[in-house]
């Protein structure tokens, strides 16, 4: 079974679509909740014609019907998808711990082989601690790899933090396959499932978000609003869980 099988094959409710936001950087459904994915609009404006750019009206729409575009080869479709699974997870915050990816791999990755897919604020942070960064990037900056490189490096590192917008692209299976046993393996950004679902499919570390003011959330996607932005007004906050070996593992490192 595929991993986005396996993800919706969790879900266990239904709601109606109450609005889809398209913002530049972040597409939004609200049903059960409010859910986010990345817009992914570099993928979306090379792919697809700018008449798909914005999406038709879902509202009173089955959520779980949106949810199922996840499947889909179009980015900005799997991207709305996602948005939708996001928007119908019940966020179970006792099983979270108050730990952001940035720290999770500044303690963790300390003197260790790390792989990176995507490139995240925390890259020269990271840098400065880790053994061997590998950074692996489409669009590449200074000092990242490309994307044919994960074959070199991820069959090398202790820890492979992964974006999760390898879920919209379907490239996270492939991803996964290079991935040592004995590595920890994170699935990080706000694009994220907050389900344990992910955990059946590989992923020891699962790091998202939960929308903490829809109005507010939906106000700043709307007007372009970048993730650190939209972070800044308090509209949404970053959550972290982990397999029961690794988060009994962190609470006596924190002791």
């Amino acid at each position: 079974m595929s991993i986005l099988q396996t993800i919706v094959d969790h879900i266990d409710k239904d709601a109606p679509v109450k609005e889809v936001r398209k913002g530049l950087f972040w597409t939004a459904v609200v049903s059960a909740h409010c859910g986010l994915a990345s817009t992914m609009m570099k993928e979306t404006c090379s792919e697809e014609s700018e008449q798909n750019s914005i999406p038709p009206s879902y509202a009173g729409k089955s959520a779980l019907e949106l949810a199922r575009l996840v499947f889909s080869d179009a980015i900005s479709d799997a991207s709305l998808g996602v948005a939708a699974i996001n928007s119908l997870i019940d966020i179970d915050e006792s099983r979270c711990i108050e730990i952001n990816a940035e720290e999770f791999l500044s303690d963790h990755g300390r003197n260790k082989n790390v792989s990176v897919i995507g490139h995240f604020p925390f890259t020269e942070t990271l840098r400065k601690v880790a053994k061997n960064l590998w950074v692996i990037e489409k669009w590449q900056r200074p000092g990242d790899f490309a994307e044919d490189d994960a074959e070199k490096f991820l069959p090398r590192s202790d820890i492979i933090a992964i974006s999760s917008t390898t879920l919209i692209n379907h490239t996270l299976p492939s991803l996964l396959n290079l991935c040592p046993a004995r590595s920890i393996k994170m699935l990080l950004g706000p694009t994220t499932p907050m389900t344990d679902a992910l955990f059946d499919c590989g992923i020891d570390v699962v790091c998202g978000s939960k929308i903490t003011d829809e109005q507010a959330a939906l106000k700043y996607i709307s007007k372009g609003a970048n993730f650190r932005q939209l972070k800044k007004t308090g509209a949404v906050k970053l959550l972290t869980m982990m397999t029961e070996t690794i988060t009994r593992h962190v609470r006596e490192e924190r002791k």
